[in-house]
């Protein structure tokens, strides 16, 4: 049976079955470039190690115990109002910077599909 020709990152050749007649498995063809980076961005939208969600849950619990001890009496409430002023500024902290980078993530997904029509158009001909 064929294998892919393409060399794995272990600098090992690849032991993928080549796809529609190609010399290339599914990871290693050309015209899948797109369709796996843009799975890998997926992934890295979802935080890498949980960074991000567990951040979030953290601030979340911290909120839950502060309005807690508020209600109990046991923090004052002007003291538990501003300590909550300063966790939802945390919060809102990093969901600027998830949005951030989701915004630099979408301006580089459009340069490369400007750079594909532009290509493209070079390689257009009349039918």
């Amino acid at each position: 049976m064929a294998k892919c020709s393409a060399i794995a990152a272990s600098g090992n050749p690849c032991k993928g079955v080549p796809v529609d007649g190609s010399q290339w498995c599914y990871h290693h063809h050309p015209d899948n470039e797109h369709k796996l980076h843009t799975r890998g961005q997926k992934g890295g939208n979802r935080g890498g190690r949980g960074r991000p969600t567990s951040e979030l849950k953290r601030l979340g619990a911290r909120f839950e115990e502060l309005a807690e001890q508020v209600l109990a009496g046991e923090v004052d409430r002007g003291i538990g109002a501003v300590a909550g002023q300063l966790l939802n500024g945390a919060r809102a902290c990093i969901r600027d910077s998830l949005a951030a980078r989701a915004q630099e993530e979408l301006v580089e997904r459009l340069e490369l599909l400007e750079e594909g029509l532009e290509r493209n158009k070079g390689s257009s001909y009349a039918s």
